[in-house]
């Protein structure tokens, strides 16, 4: 595997995790309530799974090898994507806080 392959991998990684470590959307823009709600951070996941895919399109294209992809390929990263985000949903929802 390339570097480009690897560089995305760990930028899904870190994508995938964004939207549970921090209460901003996207990790900019603050909310005036507490805490996100659940709704949001999928929604922000969801959006990062497509800005992901896009800059990997991008690599690749760039490569010059593009390949056609089938819904298949799309259903299982997003899956891997969301395996991805196990660590920041753990760290979220699962640590008890004192």
């Amino acid at each position: 595997m390339s570097a480009a392959g690897w560089f995305i991998v760990l930028l899904a990684l870190v994508g995938a995790n964004l939207p549970f470590l921090n209460q901003r959307i996207f990790a900019a823009v603050p909310l005036k309530a507490v805490k996100k709600s659940a709704w949001i951070r999928i929604a922000e996941l969801i959006v990062l799974y497509f800005v992901v895919g896009a800059f990997g399109f991008l690599l690749e294209a760039r490569a010059g090898n593009r390949f056609e992809q089938g819904w298949q390929f799309y259903a299982i990263t997003f899956a891997l994507f969301i395996v991805f985000s196990f660590p920041g949903f753990t760290f979220q929802y699962l640590v008890k806080r004192r």
